[in-house]
């Protein structure tokens, strides 16, 4: 009976034994799956200058000149931090300076000018890695609005300050402020004016029952600075500013900092900065849709974008474009509008700039 009882403890105990040699420890790293692991030490950047009718033949070659020289001047200064083992969200905030103190762009500087005359800036920046987001809206002394965005992401409990809370947020933070005459550029008050006296001429038209085109009313709803990149760290982020709608009444608020319309990252799938009519934007939900495609219908970067800007946005009546980049350095610059300001550079310092629907960019080496 004890040589019994003896084997069977001494059985017990080998059972034991062995399956504390094969369990798994508790804090060992679950392998992820191959089509999870990103190429380390990759980087890329993505920045567009908004979309629009933008036709080669209403450009002259001077200005073509100007704005492509921004462009790639807003871009390398962007991929060099990227470079020296910068991040996402510090690239971006970089680009998008530059395009914000340039009177060419319809942002900080040139931003246009809404029906009271005055400038009101929106901007936005989320951090892929932590879904963290800060935005401002309806800002009027804040030399660059996309600054305050980022220091509404780390500073604040909140993801959207607005008017004079955001601008009293910025002084607390120290942030440069302007006078509001500061934005003020004669081309964006002309453009103004002639929107206005579209709408009277329209307004006139329709009392006499006679047809009236009204282009400059539809382009006043474009305009926007963006910027998504992917820093060596394999995070992701986007950044967008914007001096909003010519002629925008009542304190309008456009899809910029509404996050997920103008404005989305998420390691997961993407990071996408918009530009264009941003009613349309806002309704779509269009940064986040084109992350969703990606995230529940498996599609590609490039199958989701052309999903959402080319069928999605173009039947519901919106107009304009995206940029984005995802975790593996792919990237699209999608738009259905006749044009729009963009310019890319990899991390073999492969430069690419665009400005009409046409395929008429140019690539070289950094």
């Amino acid at each position: 009976m004890k040589k019994t009882l003896l084997l069977l403890l001494l059985s017990i105990s080998f059972a034991c034994n062995n399956a504390y040699e094969e369990r798994k420890p508790i804090d060992q790293p679950v392998t992820k799956p191959k089509s999870d692991k990103v190429e380390t030490n990759n980087f890329g950047i993505v920045i567009h200058g908004g979309a629009g009718t933008i036709l080669k033949e209403n450009m002259t070659d001077s200005l073509e000149t100007a704005y492509k020289a921004v462009l790639e001047e807003a871009v390398r200064a962007g991929h060099e931090i990227l470079a020296n083992g910068g991040t996402s969200i510090e690239a971006i905030q970089r680009s998008i300076n530059i395009m914000e103190d340039s009177p060419l762009f319809n942002a900080g500087k040139g931003a246009v000018f809404t029906n009271q005359e005055t400038n009101e800036m929106d901007a936005a920046i989320m951090d892929g890695e932590t879904l963290k987001a800060g935005a401002v809206a309806g800002v009027t002394i804040v030399k660059n609005p996309i600054n305050l965005a980022f220091q509404v992401m780390e500073y604040s409990p909140h993801v959207l300050l607005a008017g004079k809370g955001a601008e009293e947020f910025a002084k607390e933070r120290g942030l440069e402020l302007v006078e509001p005459s500061y934005f003020y550029t004669e081309n964006r008050f002309k453009s103004l004016q002639e929107v206005k006296e579209a709408e009277k001429m329209k307004a006139d038209s329709a009392d006499n029952r006679t047809a009236f085109y009204d282009p400059y009313i539809k382009e006043s709803k474009f305009g926007t600075v963006g910027c998504v990149a992917l820093d060596k760290n394999g995070n992701i982020a986007a950044g967008t500013s914007t001096g909003g709608m010519t002629n925008k009444k009542w304190n309008r608020i456009g899809d910029v900092p509404i996050i997920g319309a103008g404005t989305y990252a998420n390691n997961a799938t993407c990071a996408v900065s918009g530009t264009g009519w941003g009613e349309y934007f806002m309704r779509g939900v269009v940064a986040y849709d084109i992350s969703a495609m990606m995230e529940y219908k498996k599609m590609s970067l490039e199958e989701a974008t052309k999903e959402v800007i080319q069928n999605k946005l173009t039947e519901s009546g919106g107009e304009g474009g995206i940029i984005a980049i995802d975790r593996r350095g792919n990237i699209a610059m999608e738009f259905n509008s006749a044009g729009m300001y963009r310019a890319a550079m990899n991390k073999k310092g492969e430069l690419t700039i665009g400005i009409y629907k046409e395929n008429e960019e140019t690539a070289e080496e950094k």
